[in-house]
């Protein structure tokens, strides 16, 4: 049996875990017995399942010490940001309680049998039920919130389904701990055994896919892992619906008038937003197009004489800030290209901004690809276009991308359509603001088209991140005492119901 290693990406030292990887024996075990209590899972009342995850969220709580401890040694993000990411992510599953108390996530309807001019309508209700065990995929950056407690699980138990997770091999101590706290959570709350399952290794990840128990999947990573996955999920012989979020080079926005305005307090506010977190956000902003004027050359100083006030910065794993390095020299071989902030490569995981600055002409011309695409960590690329219709080139070829940016100014004749273009580009649009930063809401929504995610529809933040675990199912002429609760005339769960075409 091959033992997991947790690494301190600061120090490069190795420890040995009391955790083998998991074989894909194992992983089957786990899908099939939790396929064995999804049924009961789903069939709990509504209060159960929001109370679960309260009560989880207080075990995450409980053990913050200890677990911050633990990433802190694996991720080096710094105990302030891991603290407010617990906090976070404890009140994130408190969130998915609150959206099963509402009970609108079920999209209870019920038509009366009537005449219509079809003819006689039959009694139809319809609603949503969980699709059953869900296999998810957490990210490096987020050893909490996008992790084994993150938005995935937290969604999947809120539609009632089990979750089995596939442990990132960045922080594999803090993923071990986090499940335990959740388990115990789960066993306080009297949930059947086999809601939750872990699992280690790169094999087992593979056996998650194709495990016949598994219903969908959820996943956070890069583009080569999450379309390898997804081809996979496609090719079973069920094939299941998999929910990637991938890459996002996360265009921003300024207009000649916000760079007039307020170009240096702009050129500042970014430098601290594509580096945040030692730049490994998926919504960090990569491309910055600016005004090819002196208001613009000002923005650019300003970003400059910030970012050279930065140290290095650790990044997540040796291999992360390999493939930030090859991107970096990726980038800088592209004609036409100024190097703006940076120099040669550093070693291990120890990295420095990097910053370049091209033409809008060259970021728009086919052989620049390695422009558009994302490169994680403290990168971005400086457009510079002369006009608007140089500006909409541009942003043409730009890759579609998890947020859209925009900075302007009061009256600006280039506030509108930049706007409009926004919601065709990505999932979130933002004015005069910087996007990292995802906040847990109901009106949230954190996915876009391809690469940036897989599904343009879905979200993996924000209550209706519940759609994608769940199915409509329509009962005909099923009679009152065997329907579900949610459809029963007296509505015993109080849920919202649309009732002959009218919300109740």
């Amino acid at each position: 049996m091959t033992r997991v290693l947790s690494r301190n990406p600061s120090t490069g030292t190795e420890r040995e875990l009391n955790v083998n990887e998991t074989t894909p024996d194992e992983v089957l075990r786990l899908c099939d017995r939790a396929a064995s209590v999804a049924l009961e899972h789903a069939g709990r009342p509504l209060s159960w399942r929001s109370e679960l995850l309260r009560t989880m969220a207080h075990e995450l709580e409980n053990d913050a010490g200890n677990l911050v401890t633990l990433a802190l040694e694996e991720t080096a993000l710094g105990q302030p940001r891991l603290e407010g990411e617990l906090r976070r992510t404890a009140f994130q599953l408190r969130f998915f309680g609150d959206v099963v108390d509402d009970g609108a996530f079920l999209l209870a309807s019920i038509d009366h049998a009537r005449d219509s001019p079809m003819g006689p309508l039959p009694d139809l209700r319809r609603m949503r039920v969980p699709l059953g065990p869900v296999g998810v995929f957490g990210s490096s950056n987020f050893p909490f919130a996008f992790s084994v407690p993150g938005g995935d699980t937290a969604s999947a138990l809120a539609a009632g389904c089990p979750v089995i997770i596939k442990a990132h091999p960045a922080h594999p101590a803090t993923s071990q701990a986090c499940f335990d706290a959740l388990v115990r959570g789960a066993q306080k709350g009297g949930a059947p055994e086999g809601l939750l399952g872990l699992v280690f290794g790169f094999e087992a990840g593979v056996a998650l896919i194709d495990a016949p128990a598994l219903k969908a999947v959820g996943f956070t990573g890069s583009v080569p892992a999450g379309r390898a996955l997804w081809s996979r999920a496609n090719a079973r012989p069920t094939p299941i619906p998999f929910f990637g979020e991938l890459g996002s080079a996360n265009p921003l926005v300024v207009t000649s008038a916000a760079a007039k305005e307020r170009g240096p307090e702009i050129g500042a506010g970014f430098a601290g937003s594509m580096t945040l977190g030692a730049g490994q956000f998926c919504t960090k902003p990569g491309l910055l197009f600016i005004p090819q004027d002196a208001n613009g050359d000002a923005l650019v100083t300003s970003l400059v004489e910030a970012l050279n006030e930065l140290t290095t910065m650790t990044m997540l794993t040796a291999d992360i800030a390999d493939h930030f390095r090859s991107g970096s020299v990726t980038i800088a071989g592209v004609d036409d290209n100024s190097h703006l902030v940076g120099d040669g490569p550093n070693g291990g995981t120890s990295v420095g901004p990097q910053l370049f600055e091209v033409p809008a002409a060259v970021f728009s011309d086919p052989s620049s690809r390695a422009l558009r695409e994302e490169c994680f960590g403290p990168l971005a690329i400086v457009i510079r276009y002369l006009n608007r219709d140089d500006l909409s080139k541009a942003l043409a070829s730009a890759d579609a991308a998890l947020t859209f940016s925009v900075f302007t100014s009061n009256n600006d004749d280039d506030a509108a359509w930049l706007v409009e273009l926004g919601h065709t580009k990505a999932g979130r649009v933002i004015a005069n603001g910087f996007p990292t930063g995802v906040g847990v809401s109901w009106s949230m929504q954190h996915g876009g088209p391809w690469p940036a995610t897989t599904n343009s529809s879905a979200t993996s933040v924000g209550a209706s991140g519940v759609d994608r675990w769940l199915r409509p199912v329509t009962y005909q002429g099923v009679p009152e005492e065997l329907l579900p609760e949610a459809l029963r005339d007296a509505n015993p769960l109080a849920v919202p119901q649309r009732v002959d075409g009218v919300r109740r």
